[in-house]
């Protein structure tokens, strides 16, 4: 039977194992093009920041190269995302599109448009779920509205079916008779021109086999004691998955059976690993995604619409300090200058510094959310989102806000021995640990002898935290008061 051939359109979903897309189509017959369309206009203003931009550069590269050892190859075009579909149906005679959703408004929006064009042109769609456990229409509250708060989320989840077995990846691809116009990966201009991502490149393995090792190792190392070790940044205890899973290079499915098939080996009960911490953190993932598909202005504007009426600061000196990591907190500068060489941050240091920007300082979650949006490599809008208005008390299962992170207290609990800090901040590492977390409270004699001078060597704080503090709490006060 001679089947048209169908077009995989490749998105976040950067592997060929547990694809369902790809799987289709294999499944419906005949040849297969695969193909990435860069169009980044089409998602503005959260098209990929800077350093997810260089991830997706070796993502792709390595997706290409794992084509190619199946016969095939990725078609990589730039420019309007229709205009460049219907082109390739024209060129290759295809008569399927096939796709793995995404859940960002724009997108969305974009892709209900693109199906319809489609289908209007007689060609075949489908999408499929390709990136959740459970798809954001699919979890509600007994009053059938979405969950505002996690963990009723999180057990409702864990009371649906176990998520099915992932799908394997292919042994052989059908490559189309005839290719279709293509642009080399250079072309797409994602990595900078600068030497900016050279410490990203050393920290990180972008691809699907990456992913699967980054997994591999996780669980053979770091899983045991992730509830005791996740919150130090001194120490490898988290999965450090982020990237991979928002590039799709990994899927929550294959996350969740890998842990159970570890647990299994290791005998542990079935109720232990099913509720692990670990487990619970690919749910705040589901629960990130699915706050911004029921609520899709809080990219921008605060869930908690009292919020609105905050009176954020602005301050760009301030701001630059923070970016910079040249506060006078040394937790705080540890984990920027971390995010600005690796492209990544600790989650607890995220919170950290996080609440340092818009309680300390006070200034507007959304500076801290385009600031990540830009330096991380795992920037997801969903996440990016629920994370920044969790901070600042304004989004869903917020902490509440007068919950004030001390940078002092928060650095000598979760980095006791001070070599996180010492690692990302070395002017001072000289300083004896009691003193390395509130360097301006050492005596004169200590600073001297461990070669720090403050104002010159390391930043005096750019605020007073017990005063900023209470500033804060005038400022919700008075927010709740009007």
């Amino acid at each position: 039977m001679n089947v048209s051939p169908t077009i995989v359109w490749f998105r976040n979903d950067l592997r060929l194992a547990d694809n369902p897309a790809l799987h289709a189509a294999i499944q419906r017959g005949g040849a297969i093009v695969p193909v990435f369309l860069h169009a980044p206009e089409e998602e503005t203003p959260w098209s990929s920041g800077g350093a997810s931009s260089w991830w997706l550069h070796q993502s792709l590269g390595a997706l290409d190269s794992s084509l190619r050892k199946l016969g095939t190859q990725l078609v990589i075009q730039r420019g309007a995302t229709l205009e460049h579909l219907l082109a390739l149906v024209k060129q290759t005679g295809a008569g399927a599109v096939f796709w793995n959703r995404r859940y960002e408004p724009a997108v969305i929006a974009r892709d209900t448009h693109i199906k319809t064009a489609l289908l209007a042109a007689g060609v075949a769609v489908e999408s499929f779920n390709g990136a959740l456990l459970h798809e954001p229409w699919t979890i509600q509250n007994q009053s059938g509205k979405p969950f505002q708060v996690f963990t009723p989320f999180w057990k409702h989840c864990l009371t649906k079916p176990a998520p099915a077995a992932p799908l394997p990846a292919p042994e052989k691809i059908v490559a189309p008779k005839k290719w279709p116009a293509m642009e080399p990966l250079a072309a797409l201009e994602l990595e900078p021109k600068i030497k900016w991502a050279e410490g990203i490149c050393a920290a990180w393995s972008p691809g699907e086999t990456g992913a699967a090792s980054q997994l591999k190792n996780f669980l053979a190392a770091a899983f045991a004691n992730y509830t005791v070790d996740r919150d130090r940044p001194d120490l490898t205890g988290t999965s450090r998955l982020s990237p991979h899973l928002h590039f799709g290079e990994i899927t929550p499915r294959q996350i969740w059976h890998a842990v159970r098939e570890h647990a299994e080996a290791k005998q542990i009960p079935e109720m232990i690993w099913r509720t692990s911490q670990f487990l619970a953190e690919i749910g705040w993932r589901e629960f990130a995604h699915q706050l911004l598909f029921h609520f899709p202005h809080t990219p921008t504007e605060p869930l908690r619409a009292d919020f609105k009426k905050f009176s954020w600061r602005v301050d760009a000196a301030l701001l630059k300090a923070w970016q910079k990591g040249q506060t006078g907190y040394p937790i705080v500068d540890a984990g920027m200058r971390e995010l600005w060489t690796t492209g990544w941050m600790h989650n607890r240091v995220r919170m950290i510094v996080a609440s340092f920007l818009v309680k300390d300082l006070r200034l507007s979650w959304r500076e801290g959310a385009a600031w990540f949006w830009d330096t991380l490599v795992d920037a997801d809008l969903a996440q990016n989102t629920s994370g920044w208005q969790w901070t600042a008390g304004c989004g869903a299962d917020a902490a509440p806000y007068f919950r004030v992170f001390n940078p002092m207290s928060q650095g000598e609990k979760f980095d006791p021995r001070g070599n996180y800090v010492r690692r990302w901040c070395p002017e001072l590492a000289k300083l004896p640990d009691e003193w390395l977390h509130r360097p301006w409270e050492a005596p004169p004699e200590i600073l001297a002898r461990a070669g720090v001078q403050l104002g010159r060597d390391y930043p005096k704080p750019i605020v007073n935290h017990a005063a900023a503090r209470v500033a804060a709490l005038a400022a919700f006060a008075e927010m709740r008061a009007t």
